[in-house]
């Protein structure tokens, strides 16, 4: 039986919103709808092409993956080949590469289309009538591997060009891992008990070349397209940047960091900025592509072997290289938590000497087995904090021991202790451990805790290097002539931190419950518990089950506040700080269903002129009230002050109360007969 008229629109209606939305989705990566929505209509798609199979079309979003497990990959020959680039590793380089063009054109400055250099895996793409029909590798250059059925299952490759496609069209492109999907792979193939892998490049090139669709379709893998190889049936463009800019308009995934330049100081400029910008990307770069831009100046400078006289690659300094572990030592930070660190002989990687490589926790040095006087693959990208990704296991010398956690922390000598399901190991000083000093009195002084004006990290480092300062209550036995001493420190500024000191004795208990730094306690944490205690006395002598009766406050976090208090050592520590003068108003204990606001949301923007945004947070949360940055369906109102700018916008588009200055006043006048 034929499908019905309506049924036919509707799957016609059903593939190109779908076909949208992966585009603005995956290509221009400015999404649309929500994922319920996609979902809902993908479901849709496939039911009506289930019960109608013969209106399924090979275009179909549904049919990205279809193809059974292959035994093996068909060669495919390039009827254009893919030639590789000639490489330029320092400025002289390039400029001989700028020379040699120069005087082959007979041109004063050439122009160049200058572009990011992918460190992924090389495809060519066939369009024929604007349908994808074939995808391969580059291989050799001259043959490679049919990896269509594998191509089609990644979203940032259209099925179908958009617009007026010509009868052929073939573009080169790069398939790659950014290295939030990369992370995220790695965490399921860590979780799943698989092999991991050691960079994004390698996970591309093994997810692109897996027998089976299905598991390439599992793996987060995208493209960007660099090169129009051949076109028929449609003018030919003139430069190559043009072509990429026809290619954006067919829905084929284009970077955005294509630029056109006149002469080699307009390249140098651009290689120093694609360097700086390297590491926040979000994918891997090895250099950038300089290619002369006139398609017909490219023709006659013509190619030499298997590289083009029209294009070089400036190569970045290598991200990865092999140096000889000489010691794994035990670094101790803020929060107790014990991270190993190879130390290394240094080597020159990713433009900068290294000589430490973190190795991130006990379990991860498990898994790939570091040990010291090993030979391993360093990694740095950009300024991220170097890390090891490989052991050369074959290099590895006789009588090497597997590395093992210490018992006691390497500072203070406290205990080492882990909490069943987590991977981290933490020393348990708390307060009084020297490596966590310095960090957990500069949260103890930052803004939203005590509000220390002046006292900040090279003040902190000095008072704890000279031992005037041990822990938080040192703070409040500082006297002038000691402030005084210090480097960079003269009378006035000394008068000024010890009056900020003094004026922090006065404070809330949900800000000193915050500066405290106790595990996974923060700002909203520390409110629910000094609202629902009241008195700081009340929290300290709670076990685990009654901390738990407070909302946001779970079996871990309560834990981890039992713990603290628990402590002898820490215990002195508050003693002392309350007998040097800190205070709080008092407050009777509030239960949370209590409060006029509980379960409603609010969100603050433009300026307050009766208070501040956060003393207005205050006053909200104070009522029971849930305090966002974002304005959604869920939020109850839009509290806007002056120059509220587009969240207001937004609200009454969603259909959210909006209240001036003088409905935020009476609500908090009367909350609970409030009904924004």
């Amino acid at each position: 039986m034929s499908a019905p008229a309506p049924v036919r629109r509707r799957l016609e209606e059903l593939r190109r919103r779908i076909n949208d939305y992966n585009h603005q989705y995956f290509v221009l990566d400015e999404p649309t709808v929500t994922d319920a929505q996609y979902d809902r209509e993908l479901r849709e798609l496939r039911a009506l092409e289930t019960q109608y199979p013969e209106l399924v079309t090979g275009d179909s979003p549904t049919r990205r993956v279809g193809a059974p497990p292959a035994s093996g990959f068909t060669e495919v020959v390039h009827e254009t080949p893919m030639l590789s680039l000639e490489n330029a590793f320092d400025e002289q380089e390039l400029r001989a590469f700028d020379r040699r063009v120069r005087e082959r054109l007979n041109v004063d400055a050439a122009e160049y289309a200058a572009e990011a250099k992918l460190d992924g895996l090389a495809v060519s793409l066939v369009y024929l009538d604007g349908m994808l029909t074939r995808a391969a590798t580059r291989g050799d250059g001259s043959r490679g591997e049919d990896v269509t059925a594998n191509v089609r299952t990644i979203r940032a490759v259209p099925l179908r060009l958009r617009g007026a496609a010509p009868a052929l069209l073939e573009v080169r492109g790069e398939i790659y891992m950014t290295h939030a999907g990369f992370a995220r792979l790695n965490a399921d193939q860590a979780a799943a008990g698989a092999k991991t892998f050691v960079n994004p490049r390698n996970a591309a090139a093994g997810s692109l070349r897996q027998l089976d669709p299905a598991m390439t379709a599992r793996r987060p893998l995208t493209m960007f397209c660099y090169a129009l190889a051949r076109i028929e049936g449609a003018p030919a463009p003139a430069r190559h940047s043009e072509a990429l800019a026809l290619l954006a308009t067919l829905g084929l995934r284009v970077s955005s960091d294509v630029e056109v330049l006149i002469g080699v100081d307009a390249c140098l400029e651009y290689y120093r900025r694609m360097a700086a910008r390297r590491a926040a990307l979000g994918y891997d770069i090895d250099g950038v592509v300089f290619k002369v831009n006139a398609i017909d100046a490219q023709e006659r400078l013509g190619t030499v072997s298997r590289a083009p006289r029209w294009a070089v690659a400036c190569k970045f300094p290598p991200q990865e290289e092999s140096t000889r572990v000489r010691a794994i030592e035990i670094q101790v930070g803020r929060t107790g938590a014990l991270t190993p660190v190879a130390r290394l002989e240094p080597v020159f990687v990713g433009g900068v000497t290294v000589s430490n490589a973190t190795l991130h926790n006990a379990a991860e040095v498990g898994r790939k087995d570091v040990r010291a006087g090993d030979t391993v693959v360093v990694r740095r990208a950009g300024d991220v904090i170097p890390e090891i990704v490989a052991v050369r296991t074959e290099l590895r010398p006789a009588g090497t021991k597997p590395f093992r956690m210490p018992a006691s922390c390497p500072q203070c000598g406290s205990a080492v202790e882990q909490v069943e399901g987590e991977a981290v190991y933490r020393c348990s000083g708390g307060l009084v451990c020297p490596a966590q000093r310095i960090q957990a009195l500069i949260h103890f002084a930052s803004r939203r805790a005590l509000d220390i004006d002046g006292l900040g990290e090279k003040i902190i480092e000095q008072l704890v290097e000279r031992g005037d300062v041990r822990d938080v209550a040192g703070l409040y036995s500082l006297t002038r002539d000691q402030l005084v001493g210090l480097e960079r420190m003269g009378e006035k500024s000394a008068a000024n931190l010890f009056a900020a000191i003094e004026r922090s004795k006065s404070t809330t208990l949900a800000r000193f419950l915050y500066a405290l730094g106790i595990r996974d306690v923060g700002e909203a944490t520390a409110r629910s518990l000094a609202r629902y205690f009241g008195t700081l006395e009340a929290i300290a002598a709670a076990d685990e089950q009654s901390l738990q009766a407070v909302p946001d406050v779970g079996p871990v976090v309560a834990a981890h506040v039992a713990r603290f208090f628990a402590n002898a050592e820490n215990r002195e520590v508050l003693r002392r700080v309350r007998a040097a003068g800190v205070r709080w108003p008092a407050q009777e204990p509030v239960q949370p269903q209590a409060l006029p606001l509980v379960g409603r949301s609010f969100v603050l923007t433009g300026t307050l002129a009766r208070m501040t945004r956060e003393q207005a947070s205050e006053r909200l949360r104070a009522l029971g009230a849930r305090v966002s940055s974002s304005v959604s369906k869920k939020t109850d109102a839009v509290i806007a002050g002056a120059d509220p700018g587009s969240k207001v916008d937004k609200a009454r588009t969603l259909g959210v109360a909006v209240l001036d200055e003088d409905g935020f006043a009476r609500l908090l006048e009367r909350p609970g007969d409030a009904n924004p």
